[in-house]
């Protein structure tokens, strides 16, 4: 089932980050067209079942991992972003500055 609305143009946004950046929750969101909705963007991001989107790219403002340690998500979303050349302090944040997704208009 293909998603609509709301959760297909949060998608599409989160495929548009490039490998080895991150966007924000809140950012994905107002590009989406849904500004002060990030927590919509994480319940999109929750609820995928397919793969092809990029979840991983997509941390809080802080720069920081927000899944929970269940299932050791957190964890595998760090890998994940490591594998792709994104790099934590040791606070376990992600440079923004540097690692941050310059949003192109298209």
């Amino acid at each position: 089932m293909k998603p609509e609305g709301s959760y297909a143009r949060i998608y599409a946004v989160v495929c548009r980050i490039p490998c080895g950046r991150v966007s924000t929750y809140g950012a994905v969101a107002r590009v989406a067209g849904l500004p002060g909705r990030a927590r919509q963007v994480g319940y999109a991001l929750h609820a995928l079942s397919e793969e092809e989107v990029p979840w991983q790219r997509v941390v809080n403002a802080r720069g920081q991992i927000s899944l929970g340690a269940e299932a050791g998500m957190n964890s595998l979303q760090r890998q994940m972003l490591e594998a792709e050349g994104v790099s934590f302090d040791d606070r376990g944040r992600v440079n923004l500055d540097e690692f941050g997704w310059r949003v192109n208009p298209s």
